[in-house]
């Protein structure tokens, strides 16, 4: 009896793990292939910033549930900056909050849109970045977008969601260093 007890008891808390989703996504882009576009190492002062309207990256929508949001494990604008500054010197510049040609990053958009329903899901993700850069006389702007599409049977899952999104934001990134329009105004 002793036994039974212990077996049930261990299978209601190996049943309660499994249902458990976590709360958090872990973004982990990585530093795109980044092309030197100058061997002078100017100066540029880099400003990432997320505007943004609510903290959460994830919205799981069901039919007649409330929908679940997921925010990301650390603050999307902490990643991008880093991922910039390294992107930026990588393309030959040095960073220099005092510069006089600026670059101005904001991130507007990171969402996916998950629909469930019992046959399956549909995952739309879309990523946008505005860029403000500025030289001794002219601005530039430009906005960058990315968009996925996952589908599949059941659930969603957080890692086939994560890989997505990092994808996205490593391929946006990736546009924005190798922009060659950037990076001729840049070197006005």
């Amino acid at each position: 009896m002793k036994r039974l007890a212990t077996l049930i008891l261990g299978s209601a808390l190996l049943f309660g793990c499994a249902s458990h989703t976590p709360n958090f996504i872990a973004l982990s882009p990585e530093l795109p292939a980044v092309t030197p576009q100058t061997s002078l190492e100017p100066a540029l002062a880099l400003q990432t910033l997320d505007t943004r309207t609510a903290n959460f990256i994830v919205r799981f929508n069901e039919d007649g549930k409330a929908a679940r949001l997921v925010s990301p494990a650390e603050p999307p604008r902490v990643q991008l900056d880093q991922l910039f500054r390294q992107g930026f010197a990588k393309a030959g510049y040095r960073i220099d909050p005092a510069s006089g040609k600026e670059v101005q990053l904001q991130l507007i958009e990171l969402l996916t849109d998950v629909d469930e329903s019992s046959f399956g899901f549909e995952a739309k993700t879309n990523v946008s970045i505005n860029l403000l850069a500025k030289n001794s006389s002219h601005t530039l702007t430009k906005r960058y977008k990315a968009k996925g599409l996952l589908k599949g049977p059941f659930s969603a899952d957080f890692a086939s969601l994560e890989l997505d999104m990092n994808k996205l934001i490593t391929q946006l990134s990736g546009e924005i260093l190798n922009d060659p329009e950037l990076h001729s105004f840049l070197q006005q």
